[in-house]
């Protein structure tokens, strides 16, 4: 009885939070179907469903140009992310040099460190170095501040890996470089793809730092395009709607193209820690 009442209990928190999600994305999808300007009241199908209210959108916000400067800042973030994070993971899992522990300990403070904190020190600093509203300034604060969790997260997966695998690289006269790109990261892949799609979500949907940092119009990402769309269109219900499945669409299509890599990924990492 107990076991079934907690199958139970289970299947019931999982069917609220999926209606959580379900309920609220529905929403948008139904009031973006109707015709701009319409008074969206309560979650109904429309009487005259139309995609108008997605064109006018693109071409109010000029969601094109946005889409694309955010495709470049989460496209150049997430490669050097990544090589980042692997080469400081490795380095805190495998090698021993003095204050590894202490300097350990400064990169987990970062994971406590808010972005708001950050911001006002990244401007003045990427000023000075003439590289305010350029796709390079945000790319490379999202880089420092995603290192953090970046370091921990292969850390903890190179640490799992079996030593012996090291061991026997070493033997056979690998170097260094050589265990960790052939031998540590292709038994890392599926950790290394999840860390990657988050990276490109945390890139793709950061506001205050592009909005900060690229005040230039023509350089805008979507997410803060989309903060002055929501600005000057603040009570058209079904354009707000459609501008912001537009900018939602690639995350979710990223996502939905690795999600087996992502699950597969997560639980490895919950299994070995």
């Amino acid at each position: 009885m107990n076991r079934r009442f907690e199958g139970l209990a289970g299947r019931a928190v999982m069917a609220a939070f999926t209606l959580a999600v379900i309920v609220p994305f529905a929403g948008i999808v139904l009031a973006a179907l109707n015709p701009p300007g319409t008074i969206v009241d309560g979650l109904h199908w429309p009487e005259h469903p139309t995609l108008d209210s997605f064109g006018r959108a693109w071409s109010d916000a000029g969601f094109g140009q946005l889409l694309r400067n955010s495709a470049v800042v989460a496209l150049g973030v997430v490669p050097i992310a990544l090589v980042c994070a692997s080469l400081a993971g490795y380095a805190f899992a495998t090698m021993e040099f003095r204050g590894r522990k202490v300097l350990f300990g400064f990169l987990l403070l970062g994971l406590a460190l808010p972005y708001e904190a950050a911001v006002v020190p990244l401007y003045y600093d990427l000023r000075a170095f003439g590289l305010t509203d350029t796709p390079l300034a945000l790319i490379l604060a999202l880089v420092g501040l995603f290192m953090p969790f970046g370091a921990f997260w292969m850390r903890e997966q190179f640490l799992a890996l079996p030593k012996e695998m090291t061991e026997a690289a070493a033997v056979d006269g690998a170097g260094s470089w050589t265990v960790l790109w052939k031998v540590l990261l292709p038994c890392a892949k599926p950790a290394l793809i999840t860390l990657g799609l988050l990276y490109f979500l945390w890139a793709w949907n950061q506001f205050l730092l592009a909005l900060i940092l690229i005040q230039d119009p023509s350089g805008r990402t979507a997410p803060a395009g989309l903060g002055f769309f929501v600005g000057a269109h603040n009570i058209d219900v079904p354009l707000l709607s459609a501008a912001t499945l537009i900018v939602i669409a690639p995350v979710v299509a990223v996502y939905l193209f690795f999600q087996r890599h992502f699950i597969a990924g997560m639980l490895s990492g919950a299994v070995k820690g």
